[in-house]
């Protein structure tokens, strides 16, 4: 009895070591920025084909835009998008611009924490400089807005941040957003939008046990969105068993109409309100352009 209980504090010894040692464990890569002029229109651009104001922005609740959306309902708790205003007790507004690099690319705030990945930041390690430079430059425009965002509401184990090193390590994935030669310049941009920046594998993907997207199912579809709703598969053989082209789908990122006369509404309206509804026409035709002929990739 005395060996096992003797085990049992060894457990608990190292088990706490390795604990602090994994909340001491830095993540994250130094941030080396080109020094480049940012272009307000074309940050905001991008700010909205990236989801920002959807995302970070509640009007049910009477916030201003990008002052913290609505929460987010997951297996893993509920999770507040935070207040991206310049505002410098609540918002953004003692960050730099390699803090916002970092946030943005890395998925690390400025004191080194690792953010939850409902923030879709995985999808976002493909921005260019000058897309970071542009996107600065006009969060730079907000107005503050001195209110505090709810807060998360995640159980333990979940809210100690320090665990999401190991999720890191096992679930974050890189997405393929590099032009191909062999494919058309609207096919390459809809990779680059549909990867990337407008991160549709985020809610058009299962994930597993542990919040991890499935990547042998990518786009695929996912039954476990918020408030138990579900996002369809958007593969080339889904979208075509279901009636979709090119046209038709181009048309619904604008109007929210699908091709038998159907509204799309849920987070998808949301996004379609907030996101593609303002996407030029070109790049709301390379988004299906590349959907409808992924398969390959």
């Amino acid at each position: 009895m005395v060996a096992v209980g003797r085990l049992g504090l060894a457990a608990v010894g190292l088990i706490a070591a390795g604990s602090a040692a994994l909340a001491v464990w830095p993540v994250g890569r130094p941030v080396k920025l080109a020094e480049l002029e940012g272009n307000v229109e074309r940050g905001a651009y991008l700010a909205r084909a990236g989801g920002c104001i959807a995302c970070h922005s509640d009007p049910a609740s009477g916030r201003a835009p990008l002052a913290g959306g609505a929460p987010i309902a997951s297996g893993f708790g509920s999770f507040v998008p935070p207040n991206l205003t310049t505002d410098i007790t609540h918002g953004i507004g003692t960050w730099d611009i390699a803090d916002f690099a970092k946030a943005a690319r890395q998925g690390i705030s400025p004191g080194g924490d690792p953010y939850y990945p409902a923030f879709p930041y995985a999808f976002y390690g493909h921005l260019s400089d000058q897309d970071i430079a542009d996107l600065w430059a006009a969060f730079q425009t907000v107005p503050p807005v001195a209110e505090p965002e709810p807060a998360n509401k995640v159980p333990f184990p979940v809210n100690q941040r320090f665990g999401l090193k190991l999720w890191r390590a096992a679930f974050l994935n890189v997405p393929a957003t590099e032009p191909r030669p062999d494919k058309t310049e609207a096919w390459n941009r809809g990779r680059w939008l549909v990867n990337g920046l407008a991160h549709c594998g985020a809610c058009h993907t299962d994930r597993n046990l542990l919040g991890g997207r499935r990547m042998e199912a990518r786009l695929a579809g996912s039954d476990d969105m918020p408030g138990g709703k579900t996002a369809p598969a958007i593969t080339p053989a889904a979208l075509a068993r279901n009636g979709w082209t090119v046209h038709t789908l181009a048309f619904a990122l604008k109007s929210g109409v699908a091709p038998d006369g159907d509204v799309l509404g849920g987070g998808m309206g949301e996004v379609i309100r907030q996101g593609t509804a303002w996407l030029t026409p070109e790049d709301r035709r390379a988004m299906p352009t590349y959907l409808m002929d992924a398969g390959d990739d």
